[in-house]
């Protein structure tokens, strides 16, 4: 069905349904002659038509780094509701952490005109600050703080630092920590110097704890552990970047005779859905990320609506909460 034949059914101009369509002014009465047209028919409007019409579209791109992932469900789920709401479709790109895939969906959106791009970033590379740099629509990045890029992150630190000061309460001496690659400043390195600075200020020496790099997953703390373990089998502590890194180490832990929490105090990052659900309950960080989607969004509409005019650069923080269980 065309415009012009839509425009028939409702009794209206096409300049009347091209207006209810782009949210230009109309009567009232008009407004419902359309959208009862638009009922019976089950009219859409052509995406391509409404971009060489306004310069966009009603899509965002949602750009994110892995769909298997419980951080980036919730945060997705918090983005798309305050979409919805608004009346924009979210457009998912799953980068699978891959560079040049986030680099080319990002040319991808722009290209295609869409109103905006909500980013789920994981580390800043040259290429991928050029790509920022070169936008001309709306941008906002998730669980990342970039310089100059409006954002909505999580206080990585203050949270690593608040669940190694419950491990060292318990008078425990010999520290490790489980941590991702450093790229991730959020979840490596801060994560790593909240950890290190609450070390430094219980009045341990820095160097005294131990540091493992592992991937982001089960099997990764797994083999982390085993090489802990190598080094010290007298741990007594050991705070992990992720709840996923956690759950593979209690587990070497447990198969080379470990009790936890007794011999072994664990904690992990993120409140994942797993950590609830084993014996003992993992003690962790709850970061808000539905909140983080749902901000994210509610600023880039907010970009969109004052789309050309001079403004601040918002950055977000977030807060956590401990969710101190029976792993420590």
């Amino acid at each position: 069905m065309t415009m012009k034949e839509l425009a028939q059914i409702a009794g209206v101009s096409c300049a009347a349904v091209s207006r209810y369509i782009n949210g230009g002014p109309l009567s009232q009465e008009k407004r419902e002659c359309i959208r009862a047209a638009i009922e019976e028919t089950g009219y859409q409007p052509d995406a391509a038509a409404q971009m060489l019409r306004t310069g966009s579209t009603d899509y965002i791109g949602l750009i994110i780094p892995k769909i298997d992932s419980g951080a980036v469900t919730r945060i997705t789920a918090g983005v798309v509701s305050v979409l919805e709401e608004a009346g924009f479709f979210a457009l998912l790109a799953d980068t699978a952490n891959d560079v040049n895939k986030e680099l080319a969906y990002l040319s991808l959106c722009q290209n295609h005109q869409v109103a905006g791009i909500i980013m789920l970033a994981t580390f800043m590379t040259p290429q991928l600050e050029e790509g920022l740099r070169s936008l001309n629509v709306p941008i906002v990045v998730v669980g990342q703080k970039f310089w100059q890029v409006p954002c909505v992150y999580h206080d990585d630190f203050g949270a690593a630092y608040e669940l190694t000061n419950l491990v060292l309460a318990k008078n425990r001496s010999k520290l490790a920590f489980i941590g991702v690659t450093e790229q991730d400043v959020a979840v490596g390195l801060n994560r790593r110097k909240g950890v290190q600075a609450s070390v430094k200020d219980y009045g341990m020496a820095p160097e005294a704890l131990l540091v493992e790099i592992a991937p982001f997953s089960v099997e990764g703390g797994c083999i982390a552990m085993e090489k802990l373990l190598k080094k010290e089998p007298n741990i007594d502590g050991v705070i992990c970047a992720t709840d996923y890194i956690a759950l593979g180490a209690m587990e070497t832990l447990r198969k080379a005779g470990k009790r936890l929490p007794e011999d072994v105090s664990v904690i992990g990052m993120d409140d994942n859905w797993a950590g609830n659900h084993i014996i003992p309950h993992l003690t962790t960080a709850h970061f808000y990320y539905k909140t983080s989607g749902e901000k994210a969004a509610k600023l880039l509409l907010e970009m969109i609506e004052n789309k050309g005019k001079p403004g601040p650069v918002h950055q977000i923080m977030l807060g956590y909460t401990i969710k101190n269980r029976d792993s420590v």
